[in-house]
């Protein structure tokens, strides 16, 4: 598979982003993540995850998400210094992660993602990660019209989206 041109945030729009506050951020993904992953999350990873303080960075948006495993779903977290797994990468190389165009070891061993803190546990979140079925992130699925669509559908008798067609 040919690898794809890595692609840095311009620094005007990292300023922006890292100004952001982090807590929204870590729930919209733990959100997702509850939704793709605690399912299926295998009872053995669970107890070895339970109420471990895990980040993600994203190095070039210089964002970060806090969260925790609580035993039956995941939890953001406010930021904390000391964190037990920290997982880091460009906004670019965790897109390519979600939608299954570059496996992590090939981004770990080119230095691309990094993985600080407990090596055991970060192993275990990988190979778990690498086994489960997870859906493929289509950014098709995300754009406005797409969202207001799935949204409209979830609350009956609000009609249709704006600008939907039926």
């Amino acid at each position: 598979m040919n690898a794809p041109t890595p692609f840095t945030l311009p620094s005007p729009l990292a300023a922006l982003t890292g100004r952001l506050p982090a807590y929204p951020g870590s729930v919209v993904l733990v959100t997702a993540l509850n939704l793709g992953v605690a399912r299926q999350l295998p009872r053995d990873v669970g107890d070895m995850l339970l109420h471990k303080r895990l980040r993600i960075h994203v190095r070039d948006a210089r964002v970060t998400f806090d969260f925790t495993w609580t035993g039956g779903a995941f939890a953001p977290r406010a930021r904390h210094a000391d964190i037990d797994l920290c997982i880091s990468a460009s906004a670019h190389d965790f897109l390519l992660l979600a939608q299954r165009q570059q496996d992590p070891d090939t981004l770990f061993f080119n230095r691309r993602l990094v993985m600080e803190g407990d090596t055991e546990l970060g192993l275990v979140v990988k190979n778990t990660l690498d086994a489960l079925e997870l859906p493929v992130l289509d950014l098709q699925q995300w754009t406005p019209r797409q969202v207001l669509s799935r949204l409209a559908a979830l609350r009956p008798g609000m009609g249709a989206a704006p600008g939907a067609r039926p």
